[in-house]
């Protein structure tokens, strides 16, 4: 459209029509640094609080240059993102303060002025110098881990003098940060941070009317461990806190089942068979504890009939008339 042909109460372009696709996309899209150097534009709102200082985060997120279409960093590829801690595994100032502004679910496209992003001399060869750069980023959770880090910093005495709920509090964002381990398959890692939880729950006396609440926690950390030791192939360690969640709920399908597991590994065939079918009898249709019901006869089977064969390789002497020294 020509300058005589445009309608009088329409402003004229200023060049838009030379910007550059990011300088378009900048038109519309909200300042947060306050200096237009980092620019946000929400694609799905998300819930809840915002990120906090120091958290870490569980995000998807892909980095493009202009002109180009596939990403020059992405971890979309991943099944399982791994938690990002900010300050730390999360280096760029503008992806920091883009994170610091999203919420729980929250998807988002940002604009990183090169002051915010990877500077006048760029990050050879994939980054140039002096380049804007966007990235998509989907925050899928986070968990406040300063809060967590600084009351377990603290000495006993120290820790004993806040209230119960908020022992409670660090203990689950421990267990929290062990689930999202676990399922990145990191075990160590995940037993690491139960283990803390449980050290917390077991040094806290609380009064009579509330110890359900420390007991309701410790069993779920217990399971937890049972688990990771079982990943980790330790089934001695995993039936110890087995036995150590049946202390609190004897009736625990969940417990009699880890127990069940790590019984079958120690190849204490009778003990895993005691385990499952009170497993059974709580759920009886688990899909999980039948099979293993079904693998605990199988290797039953096999065990015996190796029993009967070593036997058998034991006494063919005698069988056969030939008895040790008798020419």
């Amino acid at each position: 459209m020509s300058a005589s042909s445009r309608p009088r109460n329409e402003m004229p372009w200023s060049g838009a029509d030379s910007w550059s696709p990011y300088e378009r996309l900048s038109q519309r899209m909200l300042d947060i640094s306050g200096d237009r150097g980092v620019l946000k534009d929400v694609i799905r709102e998300g819930a809840g609080d915002l990120v906090t200082p120091d958290a870490s985060v569980l995000v998807k997120y892909s980095g493009y240059l202009e002109h180009m279409d596939k990403p020059f960093d992405s971890n979309c590829y991943r099944k399982t993102p791994r938690l990002m801690k900010l300050g730390e595994d999360i280096t760029l100032w503008g992806m920091e303060l883009g994170l610091l502004s999203m919420r729980r679910g929250e998807l988002a496209r940002f604009l990183f002025k090169p002051t915010y992003a990877y500077g006048t001399l760029g990050c050879p060869p994939l980054i140039p110098p002096n380049s804007t750069i966007l990235f998509e980023i989907e925050l899928l959770d986070f968990l406040d881990s300063a809060e967590s880090d600084k009351f377990c910093a603290l000495s006993a005495e120290q820790q004993d003098q806040f209230p119960l709920q908020k022992v409670l509090k660090v203990a689950a964002t421990e267990r929290e940060f062990g689930n999202h381990l676990f399922r990145q398959n990191r075990f160590y890692d995940a037993k690491v941070r139960y283990k803390r939880a449980l050290r917390l729950l077991h040094r806290r006396l609380a009064p009579p009317e509330e110890q359900h609440l420390v007991e309701s926690a410790k069993l779920l950390v217990l399971l937890n461990l049972s688990f990771s030791y079982l990943k980790l192939d330790r089934p001695a360690t995993a039936l110890r806190y087995g036995e150590q969640a049946l202390i609190i709920d004897q009736r625990n399908a969940k417990a009699l089942f880890r127990c069940g597991q790590a019984s079958i590994l120690l190849t204490e065939y009778e003990q895993a068979r005691d385990f499952l079918v009170r497993a059974q009898k709580e759920q009886p249709f688990n899909h999980d504890i039948n099979n293993e019901l079904r693998k605990l006869a199988s290797y039953y089977r096999d065990y015996v009939d190796k029993e009967k064969e070593m036997c058998q390789r034991m006494f063919a002497p005698f069988e056969n008339g030939s008895v040790a020294g008798g020419h």
